[in-house]
């Protein structure tokens, strides 16, 4: 049989880069990760849908991997999200220095099933792309955790979606294909206590974090968003936590009405590392309405995430 023309096809091209990013991160870390590493386990959080170390939803202030002071460490990792009427695969990996700097990525590939059929396009899958950085500016969320002071950190986040047969819709609506997300977090823990504390704000006009472009005909400036997380370090190894994240609302009112409505997400979570390499997050979430117009219900459901860190 011919063999497929993989040249012309972007998907192709961005499940290949995803795949070959992953690679290279873990190739990196490999021959500088430190077995005697001692950032204690959950402490780097797991990774955000967007990439970077944190909650599931949101960033921390801290770095991801393993690395503690004057090391390289790198972290791969894999999440399935599934609601009521869409499912998320993502694929992501970071690399992280002197527990101070991180780079990230991630790529999201959405499925919008009935909704998609319903719209007339059927099999319509919403995909992104995340570079992410994040500098550590003061604190030390370990060495710090007898005081008040907290670690911050600010990050930025470049995203670029390809919104397939949809592309068309959305620009009509006013929505662009490219955002910049700007953030500051800050994240306490207090060790005696078991408790983890962050907050985060967040500069942003993206919709639905960007999987339906960024900005609108309703509102195209950017908004201060709070994003907050609470976890509770049951054991050195176990952690339940909740996340909040508020959300821009761009695309509301539009020629559809309050069809494409944005409400703001929050989750209940549990993380387990069974060893210092492997942590395994599962989340209850709630992502509220999406497509509304469609999709009438509230779009809870599960989300399952893999993580390997050096």
């Amino acid at each position: 049989m011919p063999r497929a023309d993989t040249r012309r096809d972007p998907d192709h091209r961005l499940r290949a880069s995803g795949t070959l990013l992953v690679a290279a991160v873990l190739a990196l870390a490999l021959p500088r990760a430190h077995a005697d590493a001692d950032k204690l386990p959950l402490t780097g959080g797991v990774t955000s849908i967007d990439g970077a170390a944190g909650g599931g939803l949101t960033p921390w202030a801290v770095t991801g991997s393993n690395a503690t002071e004057g090391q390289w460490g790198a972290t791969a990792t894999a999440s399935v999200v599934s609601t009521r009427d869409y499912s998320m695969r993502v694929l992501g990996a970071l690399v992280a220095w002197d527990d101070r700097a991180e780079l990230s990525f991630a790529h999201q590939d959405f499925t919008t099933g009935a909704t998609g059929r319903a719209l007339g396009l059927p099999g319509l899958h919403l995909r992104m792309d995340v570079a992410g950085a994040k500098l550590r500016l003061l604190g030390d969320a370990i060495l710090d955790s007898d005081t008040w002071v907290p670690q911050v950190a600010a990050g930025i986040e470049v995203k670029r979606t390809d919104a397939g047969a949809l592309r068309s819709t959305l620009q009509a609506l006013g929505a662009h294909t490219d955002g910049v997300d700007v953030y500051v977090s800050a994240t306490k823990l207090f060790l005696a206590q078991g408790v983890l504390v962050s907050g985060t704000l967040r500069t942003t006009r993206a919709n639905q974090n960007g999987l339906l472009g960024f900005g609108g005909s309703a509102q195209d400036h950017y908004r201060l968003e709070p994003e907050v997380s609470v976890a509770w370090l049951a054991s050195r190894r176990l952690a339940f936590g909740a996340e909040y994240r508020r959300k821009p609302d761009n695309l509301n009112p539009s020629a559809l009405g309050a069809g494409l409505k944005e409400d703001d997400w929050w989750d209940v979570f549990a993380a387990w590392a069974p060893c210092r390499s492997v942590s395994l997050a599962a989340a209850y979430l709630q992502l509220g309405r999406i497509v509304p117009a469609v999709a009438t219900k509230r779009q809870d459901g599960g989300y399952l995430s893999a993580q390997l860190a050096f």
